[in-house]
């Protein structure tokens, strides 16, 4: 294997390995968020959950997904067991989303918004998690059997509208 291949798959295992520690640890910041907060405890609430998703989670985010798509680039893997893995990297990268709309709704409301307990967001993340390891490991034979006109040229003209 290529030294390239080689050190793009360390990056892209171990910043995906950050990004789901990450998600793991937000959402349990989020059970220190309470009504009663003193000034000095709110900044200190807001700058740690700030930026640790911004300075930290969604960078590695960022990076993890791109090398990712180096790897399926440079090693030509277009399997239907990647397919269904990115559609997992998809809800994760939702999850991330809704985390970030979690510390917007805490900055803007300053001890008021109701926010859902943290299993709540823990559950989804640890299943997704789970599913991309399992996907991951085992690499499934997953058998598609598409029709006929999905998987092969058809002899149709193209409409006149579009530009040759």
């Amino acid at each position: 294997m290529e030294w390239s291949v080689l050190i793009l798959k360390a990056m892209h295992v171990s910043t995906i390995s950050l990004w789901a520690a990450g998600l793991i640890i937000l959402p349990l910041l989020y059970r220190g968020y309470r009504k009663q907060f003193s000034d000095a405890e709110y900044a200190r609430f807001r700058k740690v959950t700030h930026y640790s998703y911004v300075g930290f989670l969604t960078p590695t985010a960022v990076i993890a997904v791109g090398s990712g798509i180096a790897l399926i680039m440079m090693r030509d893997i277009y399997e239907p067991w990647l397919f269904a893995k990115l559609a997992l990297v998809s809800a994760l990268a939702i999850l991330h989303a809704y985390m970030g709309h979690m510390i917007v709704l805490t900055a803007e409301t300053r001890g008021s918004a109701n926010l859902p307990p943290p299993i709540l967001v823990l559950v989804p993340v640890l299943l997704v998690l789970t599913g991309i390891l399992g996907l991951v490991l085992a690499k499934p034979v997953i058998v598609i059997d598409w029709p006929q006109w999905m998987t092969e040229p058809q002899s149709f003209d193209m409409p006149r509208w579009v530009p040759i």
